[in-house]
């Protein structure tokens, strides 16, 4: 198995963990938008939030479950991490067939009243991962019998012998 040293999706977006890591700690506050997510997810509005969360109830019907002031109450806890948003980065990755995507994360953001970046993405990590190399730095290659471990380096994952 060959698994990429990320901390999450946004090191494949970005092309390398340094590129994110160095992005990530200069736009502190930035909420991530890609063209795959808002196609999925749609926006973050408290409309829509259930579908980012998890949750399988719409506003209407939490109201309907629970009544307005305890709707209102799982709506705030279920989207409070936005709070710590300034910012939406919008990842072009080159493959959107035109900018609707890039329009609707630009219209969030104004309608959150954040900033808003466009930032290019880079295909390179992913093309690595699906056709190689898979060069160490960049790649764990787990053997048989081998599992994932978290690291506390910069290699950020490890393996070890499965128990």
């Amino acid at each position: 198995m060959v698994v990429p040293r990320a901390h999450d999706c946004m090191t494949l977006f970005f092309g390398s963990k340094e590129r994110y890591k160095e992005f990530f700690d200069t736009h502190p506050g930035c909420y991530f938008k890609t063209s795959g997510w808002i196609e999925r997810i749609g926006d973050n509005t408290d409309q829509g939030f259930s579908e980012e969360s998890g949750l399988k109830y719409n506003r209407e019907e939490l109201i309907e479950k629970y009544g307005q002031e305890d709707a209102e109450y799982i709506i705030e806890q279920m989207t409070a991490h936005k709070k710590q948003y300034k910012q939406f980065a919008y990842i072009a990755m080159g493959v959107e067939p035109d900018d609707r995507f890039e329009k609707a994360a630009r219209e969030e953001a104004a309608r959150e009243g954040l900033a808003f970046e466009r930032v290019e993405g880079d295909m390179g990590l992913i093309r690595k991962l699906v056709d190689g190399p898979w060069a160490e730095d960049e790649f764990l290659v787990l053997e048989r019998g081998e599992r994932v471990v978290q690291k506390w380096d910069e290699g950020i994952i490890g393996a070890e012998r499965a128990k």
